[in-house]
């Protein structure tokens, strides 16, 4: 099953026989200071320097948060989605829980942006569903239900059984889904990342819908986090995870040589081009932008 994304000119499309897609998570003022003053005081030219960084590092589509307390966050998503969508051309992923923000960040997003997320709760079904339908955009589901993260893979594999046929319903393509099963801390919880695996395989299984993963959550309170993340993705991508929310400089390695090892790189072109490209940006980078 395929999933295409578009920007104004380019399209993307995710799938289990696809190069794994790379979303780049550094548009997010969560956890970053830097980005969440830059958002406050205006300062767009911070925000293209992250989209172009996260782009020339890899990033297919580029998730745009702007979560900021105090903000008017309808305002500012509409700004910031224009001004990417100016510096780069590729696909927007417009991440809020809040209905009014999607729907700004759909009308301002050219293409066929991807909507992070909707879950298995009845409010959020019944607010975000509609505006997907109507934009003719994607949408990422979280395996969340009305009792909040379930603890077992059935109970995730339910709760997207939920938000597929929802979105069914109102004339959204299963195609246009991708499922989320949740990525929790094997910090507090050692069984989190085999849960997830679990579910992924379980959801492919099931629905044959492309997954997403917000993988950096499995390391979260862990020292060498970054061995943590790149094992969990290896692992996942196998399992049959197809796209995911993350870093493209620290992890886009490991992206592309879990593609080739998989078959979908022939000739290890999409690997060598990656090694290249990479090597080239370390030596041009001094003082990176950083969020």
């Amino acid at each position: 099953m395929h999933t295409i994304l578009k920007s104004e000119k380019k399209e993307i499309t995710i799938g289990i026989d696809k190069p794994f897609i790379m979303i780049g998570e550094k548009i997010n003022p969560t956890g970053s200071k830097k980005l969440a003053a830059a958002l406050q005081a205006g300062n767009l030219d911070f925000v293209q320097q992250l989209a172009l960084r996260q782009v020339a590092w890899g990033a297919d589509v580029l998730d745009i948060n702007v979560g900021v307390p105090g903000m008017d966050e309808v305002a500012m998503i509409s700004k910031v989605i224009s001004s990417v969508s100016q510096a780069v051309d590729v696909p927007i992923c417009i991440d809020s829980g809040k209905v009014e923000i999607l729907a700004a960040g759909l009308m301002a997003a050219k293409g066929k942006p991807l909507v992070n997320s909707v879950n298995a709760e009845e409010k959020q079904l019944s607010g975000i569903l509609p505006l997907v339908k109507d934009r003719g955009a994607a949408v990422i589901g979280l395996t969340i239900d009305d009792n909040g993260i379930p603890k077992t893979p059935e109970e995730r594999v339910a709760a997207a059984d939920k938000i597929l046929q929802r979105a069914v319903q109102l004339g959204i393509p299963a195609e246009d889904i991708i499922i989320d099963p949740l990525v929790m801390t094997v910090g507090s919880d050692s069984k989190a990342g085999l849960i997830t695996l679990q579910t992924i395989e379980l959801i492919c299984k099931e629905f044959g819908v492309n997954i997403n993963l917000g993988a950096s959550n499995v390391s979260f309170g862990l020292p060498d986090r970054i061995t943590i993340n790149q094992t969990f993705l290896a692992l996942a991508i196998q399992a049959g995870a197809t796209c995911s929310i993350t870093d493209p400089i620290k992890l886009g390695s490991t992206i592309r040589a879990s593609d080739l090892l998989l078959g979908r790189d022939d000739f290890a072109m999409r690997f060598i081009k990656h090694f290249r490209n990479s090597e080239a940006l370390r030596e041009k980078e001094s003082g990176p932008v950083t969020a």
